[in-house]
């Protein structure tokens, strides 16, 4: 199967890549090398140091014999976008190639601004590009299980049967979304409903929970593989802070009374879900919806479970109740339904000593590269201009880039760009790295 891959260069895009390469599927990603700016921008690092995409990829290739083609551009950018699907030709497309974090979306408005228009412009884009170029192509796209928000109801798999004033009907569950970032997942999610409906594409949403966890069997292959590991308050998700923050012997943050109940998941079913979706793609026509997650925990659970591997580590782990800087329910109920991904074959790995183990030896190795002024919540959903935005973001914006290509090496010994990547139109080609 010819799979491409927007935001691959990301935590859950780079693991999907090689996951899916590693199955013999003909591999491409699309992508911007953006995620890796935003580091810059909020002056944070990736706890693990991760190489250069154009490393990452001829590391990939020596140790496995397999080739992934890497279309440098932006999603937002149609004619680069549908240039690139045309010249690939994909039979899926995996899209991860969005702003993901909802802090970063609340900072102020310049990146509540830019959330909702890269998002959703490059989702637009994408459908477009699949109506004119790859109409039977199969869309599965990332979206989250914030949409849902926290109703006191069980949240059923994207559709819930309803009867009102004697009459039935099957509809979209309602969705609560409860930032700018969840907000545009929730137009992505009606924009793709729409084109299926009216174009006759074929899509499945995967409303994932929090993904924990770094490696993958191919990940795992070389040291120059290795994955994201975000742990700031910004992209940094609860489970990878706070073993980070007990690494350094600083407290867990925990927000509020600690009762945030989310849906989880292991990387390692991440991308096993992405791999059974594109398998049994949806129908012409459909949108399907499928809850990604295994387990839910509350956020002091989780806490407490750091709290004990750090003591078979030797580590005291003490915890810390900060106000909420998010408009949430500290406490609440939530059960929702997650049986798609198991009836397609997916068998979970859940949390287990063993693993929360391997995040904290993850942690504790490059803890001499964590920064623990990145733990603070400086993001203040109730603000409408954060000290963030103040502190940080101006002074990088609109930095020149350096970001390198990958090579492949030609007779003469010269690298050479990607028989795929020439294919493109010249406008996109304008637009490369190094161009």
């Amino acid at each position: 199967m010819r799979i491409a891959v927007l935001g691959g260069d990301g935590y859950c895009g780079w693991a999907t890549t090689l996951y899916l390469s590693g199955k013999n599927h003909q591999l491409a990603i699309i992508d911007s090398l953006v995620r890796r700016e935003w580091d810059q921008e909020l002056g944070a690092q990736t706890l693990t140091p991760i190489r250069p995409l154009a490393q990452r990829l001829d590391v990939w290739r020596s140790v496995s014999g397999q080739s992934i083609d890497f279309f440098p551009g932006d999603v937002t950018d149609y004619e680069f976008l549908s240039a690139a699907l045309g010249a690939f030709q994909p039979d899926a497309v995996v899209h991860f190639a969005e702003q993901r974090s909802a802090p970063y979306s609340m900072i102020d408005r310049e990146h509540a601004v830019f959330t909702q228009t890269n998002n959703l412009v490059g989702t637009l884009n994408l459908l477009f590009a699949l109506r004119e170029g790859c109409p039977d192509c199969h869309l599965v796209k990332l979206g989250t299980m914030g949409e849902y928000g926290t109703p006191n109801i069980d949240i059923e798999e994207g559709y819930i049967d309803i009867e009102h004033h004697g009459r039935r009907d099957v509809l979209p569950f309602p969705k609560q979304p409860g930032s700018f970032y969840h907000l545009s997942k929730v137009h992505d999610s009606h924009n793709i409903a729409f084109a299926c409906k009216t174009w006759g594409l074929r899509a499945t949403d995967l409303n994932q929970g929090i993904v924990y966890g770094t490696v993958t069997d191919e990940v795992g292959l070389d040291e120059g593989l290795v994955n994201r590991f975000d742990y700031d308050q910004v992209f940094g998700t609860v489970l990878n802070r706070f073993c980070a923050q007990a690494a350094v012997g600083y407290p867990l943050t925990v927000y509020g009374q600690g009762g945030q109940t989310r849906g989880f998941l292991d990387l390692r079913d991440t991308v096993r879900c992405i791999e059974l979706a594109c398998l049994h793609p949806a129908g012409p026509g459909e949108f399907r919806v499928f809850n990604q997650f295994t387990e839910q925990f509350s956020v002091l659970e989780l806490a407490g479970m750091v709290q004990a591997a750090g003591r078979k580590l030797g580590l005291e782990v003490s915890v810390s109740h900060l106000p909420d800087p998010r408009v949430e329910a500290e406490k609440h109920y939530y059960n929702a339904k997650h049986s798609g991904m198991v009836e397609l074959g997916l068998e979970p790995h859940l949390l287990s000593e063993a693993l929360l183990d391997s995040l904290m030896s993850v942690a504790i190795r490059y803890r001499d590269r964590i920064d623990a002024a990145q733990f603070q919540p400086l993001v203040n959903w109730r603000r409408a201009s954060n000290p963030l935005a103040l502190r940080r973001v101006r002074r990088v914006r609109g930095q020149a880039k350096s970001i390198q290509q990958p090579s492949r090496k030609g007779k003469n010994g010269r690298a050479t760009t990607s028989p795929a990547v020439a294919q493109l139109a010249p406008a996109a080609e304008a637009d490369l790295p190094g161009s």
